[in-house]
Order: C-alpha cells, then structure tokens, then sequence
C-alpha cells in the first residue's frame, strides 16, 4: 500500500513560507550546506506529490538552474494541466487533479510505495485523510512572524508519536513524528 511522508522545515513559529511563499528566510540561515538527512529521505521515496502553488514557487526558484529532485513529481491542481509544463520537465513532472486517496489508489497500483508530500495545503489535506504515515519536520531558529503555517485546521485530533529529535550545530532541530492512526 502506498505511504505518504513529509519532510518540511518551518521557522520556530511555525511557518513554511512567508505570505507571499518567499522562503528567503530558510535560505539566509546558513544551512543549506549541512546535511539534514534529505538526501536519505529522497531516496526512501519512489515519487513526490508537490501542491500547485508549491510546484510553481519550486518551478521559479528553479528557472535558471537544474531541476532539483531526482524522482518524477506529481502535482496536484485544479487549473493546471500537462500542457503547462515547461518542455524540459516533461518527463519529470506530471499533473492530476486526483483526489489523495485516488491518487494513492492509482500509485499503488502501479507498485509506488512511499511517497513525498510536500506543499502547505497539500500536506494538510493528506493528513486530514489518514494518508501520512510520518512527518519529519525540521525547525529553523527565526521568528518571521506571520506566513503560511506548517498546519491549519483538522477536523479532529491528530496524534502523533515522537520517534527521534536531532540537535544540528547550526542550531537547526529536527523531529520525527509517526501519525497515530486511528485503528492504532
């Protein structure tokens, strides 16, 4: 069966991106350079599902250098469609407007285990559903005040359990939380 999994840093208040989804506040901290177990994690994943307004702040970041991510992208959108793809992505990025739990259905049947989830809203929606099975989330030391927060509203309770926290020498934390599911 096909797992989702989120690997996200925020800033210590709780924010992914600023209001704007700048993330020029995760880039001036100076730890881009440190390894954080992402290069581990990437590889565990058979495929990454990004939100619109994730892909499309991924696809400006991105317009003068390499594609950044070595496993094909499903983007998930409504108002997007494949013809909206840059030629040179074609065979790395493919969109769909699949609900969560379709969209697992179709990559299980096609043998894709593990999944990356990332995006704000998308993450949101695969946890509101019972799809994550673990976040690993990593906390910046800056405040930014207000932005796109990591959460937002669940309809319930969401339990988690506390599998491990890392102390990084550029001050950064990292915490991994398996999802408690409710038949658990």
């Amino acid at each position: 069966m096909t797992t989702g999994h989120v690997f996200i840093a925020t800033s210590l208040d709780g924010y992914i991106a600023r209001k704007d989804h700048s993330i020029d506040w995760l880039e001036n901290q100076g730890t881009l350079s440190e390894e954080h177990g992402y290069t581990q994690f990437i590889d565990s994943v058979d495929r990454i599902i990004f939100g619109r307004k994730t892909y499309e702040v991924v696809l400006n970041l991105t317009a003068d250098t390499e594609w950044p991510y070595p496993k094909p992208v499903i983007v998930l959108s409504s108002t997007l469609t494949n013809s909206d793809i840059p030629p040179h992505l074609t065979d790395k990025v493919t969109i769909t407007n699949q609900t969560p739990h379709a969209l697992f259905e179709t990559l299980d049947q096609k043998g894709w285990n593990r999944v990356y989830i990332d995006g704000g809203i998308t993450i949101q929606s695969f946890l509101n559903k019972g799809l994550i099975e673990d976040l690993i989330i990593t906390t910046l030391p800056v405040l930014i005040g207000e932005g796109i927060p990591l959460f937002g509203n669940t309809p319930k309770d969401i339990h988690l359990q506390l599998i491990k926290t890392t102390q990084y020498p550029s001050g950064l934390a990292q915490s991994h939380y398996r999802v408690i599911k409710e038949d658990s």
